[in-house]
């Protein structure tokens, strides 16, 4: 893992550094990113086998070696300023706050400057700073919300927290009891016992709005059982029903924010993904809040429902236009 941490960052930085230096030694090169001749051939090999979409010849990264030098001769790319889609800023933003939550990432504060980065480049619009659901929260409200749910379970302290349930559209009030912070799929997870349900549960630490550590002792019952993640934190409810949804690229961010499974990468920046849900009228809100960005291919009677909400709501604009 070590080597593999060491290895990215000079393979990021190989390929502008080589183009500021067109015909430099391999020696030199080598002596300049402190490995030996042999790794850096390794390194240039493998850049080799990188570079844009569809992967063929025209789109990998090309270097030239001329015996003991070596020169850029298609960057795919890299010297170029980098553009993104506010869908594309708003995924990546989603990743790197994962990232940010993971125990023992190498560097948490380059993370947080391509963060600030991205926000301040997407000017007004920040999609960062977007939420994508009432529980999607900036990073810093997240690594808050983790500190002070990390400091009461060194106390042994309970908590009081407003939560948001995606698949409900709601936020509760619950007092819980930890039992341990987890990291499942990138994200940060709060398992306690829930004195509302009467039952273990795990909170996402980003749908966490407030938490409060309150003044008497956590105290989950003997018989509270840790959350077996081993096969994945969602298991399928006698109650649910499952769509397939094609997800343009604009509404990508669905397959992120909830959990979805059976995700197919499609042409175009599309995916296929199979989605779960109790309340078919949660589910019609939010696909009719993607504006046509996501096509119910299956259950039919989820597709009807669809078209049937989008047609009154468009009467509705009508009656009103004509009444003005």
């Amino acid at each position: 893992m070590s080597a593999a941490q060491d290895r990215l960052p000079r393979l990021l930085a190989l390929v502008p550094y080589l183009l500021a230096r067109p015909g430099i030694l391999i020696d030199e090169a080598a002596a300049d990113f402190g490995v030996t001749a042999r790794q850096l051939r390794k390194d240039l090999e493998l850049l080799w086998m990188c570079g844009l979409p569809g992967y063929g010849p025209g789109d990998l990264i090309d270097i030239s070696f001329d015996e003991d030098t070596v020169t850029v001769a298609f960057d795919a790319g890299m010297r170029r300023p980098l553009r993104l889609t506010g869908a594309e800023a708003t995924a990546l933003l989603v990743a790197l706050r994962a990232l940010l939550e993971t125990p023992g990432v190498a560097d948490a504060d380059a993370i947080r400057r391509a963060v600030a980065k991205i926000e301040s480049a997407a000017g007004q619009a920040r999609p960062g700073g977007v939420a994508v659901g009432l529980g999607v929260r900036e990073a810093e409200g997240t690594a808050r919300v983790r500190e002070v749910v990390q400091s009461a379970l060194v106390a042994g302290l309970a908590l009081r927290i407003s939560y948001y349930t995606a698949s409900k559209d709601e936020v509760t009030e619950r007092t819980v009891d930890p039992m341990r912070v987890l990291i499942v799929d990138g994200r940060g997870y709060l398992e306690a016992w829930c004195r509302r349900a009467d039952g273990v549960r795990l909170f996402r630490l980003d749908r966490v709005d407030e938490v409060v550590v309150l003044d008497e002792r956590a105290a989950p019952p003997p018989y509270a059982e840790p959350t077996d993640t081993s096969e994945g934190l969602f298991r399928a409810a006698p109650d649910q029903r499952s769509a397939r949804l094609l997800l343009r690229p604009d509404a990508r961010w669905v397959a992120e924010y909830y959990p979805v499974e059976d995700v197919e990468e499609l042409d175009g920046g599309q995916l296929r993904v199979r989605m779960r849900y109790s309340d078919t009228s949660w589910i019609v809100r939010l696909l009719l809040g993607q504006g046509g960005e996501v096509v119910v291919e299956e259950p039919a009677e989820l597709a009807r429902a669809v078209r049937e909400q989008a047609a009154a709501a468009v009467a509705r604009v009508d009656r009103h236009l004509a009444a003005t």
